[in-house]
C-alpha cells in the first residue's frame, strides 16, 4: 500500500526508541499527562516495523537504499 522509505539504521532505531518508550510506559507507573504521552513510542515502533513513514511520504525523503536496476 505504502511504498518503503525508512532504511536499515532508521529503522532500528525507531523500532529501539518505541519499545523503549512503550516499556517505560508500563513499567512507571506515574501520572499525569507525561505518563501517557510515553505512548507516542508506539509511532516509531510501527514506521519502524511497517518500513514506511507517512511524514517521509509528505515530504519525499528517504532513508531506504536505492534498488539498482
Amino acid at each position: 500500500m505504502f511504498k518503503t522509505n525508512v532504511g536499515g539504521i532508521d529503522r532500528v532505531l525507531r523500532i529501539v526508541i518505541g519499545l523503549a518508550l512503550i516499556v517505560w510506559f508500563v513499567f512507571d507507573h506515574g501520572a499525569g499527562p507525561w505518563h501517557w504521552a510515553k505512548l507516542i513510542g508506539l509511532v516509531p515502533l510501527l514506521t519502524g516495523l511497517f518500513g514506511t513513514c507517512p511524514l517521509y511520504s509528505l515530504l519525499g525523503l528517504s532513508t531506504c537504499p536505492m534498488k539498482r536496476a
